[in-house]
């Protein structure tokens, strides 16, 4: 099957279009298919494959299925072809880590494949920084294996995306950077996560945060809080899983500290250039500490949601943090006055939990 060189070539000029916008591979990933007449094609790293990679449109549905079974655990083709490519060779193909088709064809992940219609592979090696990468190309059944002069032809990519990855990678970082040092000047405590959820950038105001409830170690947020533990492992997993171009969207979490009002930790989304897939950045964190901050205004309260001033008086301290039984003896009213104001400021807020009312409130100072 005969490489448009030309086609080739033309993808090569394009790649730097992804540096600063990475929502440009997918559509790059398109043009090498077509330039070599194959089905699909999904960027894969060497070491870690997550299910969040690139893919094209064509090969979206077998992915999801290669993940949800877990292939990518014991994928022959990375557990042979990974050291290959280690080695130096550019591109790797089937008939490189298999003596014969009828060894291949016994393999349960191409039998796996089989059912959606495909059989030949090759997969481009390339360099983020020190992180090998391949850019895994699927042909089914009919178009039939990649030979020699394909092969040779497909190369020609193989330096083009180390250059294109690794630059992808230090503006991304340069971006994240950007991102949390603006916070900083807004006194901002901030860490950005990647997909795996390691930090991967720390500003210092958050620094001072840090403490036996709430710490870095081994790389990732430690929050000794069972409740807000089990938030971030749900974040955690959002951002393991969750497709590179799909923002992460979750609700603030809130860290409860021993003797110590509790922190709110509000998750943004990493947008632009920090968005490389091979940084994998995916979110930002920002966080709130109920210790040092002041309370919302309860004027503005009443103002902006239309409640009583009273119900905004205890609104206001709950943003603080304060319990129940603390916000009645500061007003010096019941604690049952104080939970009828909480249910009051629920039916005209309409938020269900506390935690709700706690998060919806201080996005008047955010």
């Amino acid at each position: 099957m005969a490489i448009d060189i030309s086609r080739i070539d033309a993808v090569a000029s394009r790649l730097p279009e992804a540096v600063l916008d990475p929502s440009r591979w997918i559509g790059i990933m398109e043009e090498v298919c077509g330039a070599v007449k194959t089905s699909g094609a999904a960027l894969l790293q060497g070491d870690v494959r997550t299910a969040d990679i690139p893919v094209t449109d064509s090969v979206a549905e077998y992915f999801k299925s290669y993940f949800d079974q877990q292939l990518h655990i014991s994928d022959v083709r990375a557990i042979r072809g990974v050291p290959k490519l280690l080695a130096g060779q550019s591109v790797v193909i089937d008939q490189d880590i298999f003596v014969s088709e009828r060894e291949m064809a016994r393999e349960p992940l191409y039998l796996d494949l089989e059912k959606y219609g495909y059989r030949w592979w090759a997969a481009i090696g390339f360099k983020a920084g020190s992180t090998l990468w391949g850019l895994a190309l699927q042909r089914k059944k009919v178009e039939g294996p990649f030979g020699a002069e394909e092969v040779k032809a497909l190369s020609r990519l193989s330096r083009h995306l180390t250059e294109t990855a690794t630059l992808s990678s230090a503006v991304g970082r340069q971006s994240l950077l950007n991102v949390t040092n603006a916070l900083r000047m807004m006194d901002r405590p901030a860490l950005a996560l990647g997909r795996l959820s390691i930090v991967l950038e720390v500003n210092d105001r958050a620094v001072p945060l840090f403490d036996e409830s709430l710490r870095i170690r081994n790389g990732r947020l430690f929050v000794k809080d069972a409740a807000a533990r089990q938030r971030l492992a749900n974040l955690d997993d959002q951002l393991r899983t969750a497709p590179d171009s799909v923002a992460i969207a979750v609700p603030p979490i809130i860290v409860r500290r021993d003797n110590k009002r509790p922190i709110l930790i509000r998750v943004l989304p990493v947008s632009g250039a920090a968005r490389s897939p091979f940084l994998g950045a995916r979110a930002i964190l920002v966080f709130d500490d109920l210790d040092t901050r002041s309370h919302i205004d309860p004027a503005m309260l009443s103002h902006a949601f239309g409640i009583t001033s009273g119900q905004a008086r205890v609104a206001s301290l709950l943003t603080m943090g304060m319990s129940v039984e603390e916000i009645a003896s500061n007003l010096e009213i019941s604690v049952d006055t104080v939970r009828n104001h909480i249910k009051g400021v629920f039916a005209k807020v309409g938020a269900r939990r506390q935690s709700e009312l706690v998060a919806l409130i201080s996005r008047l100072r955010f």
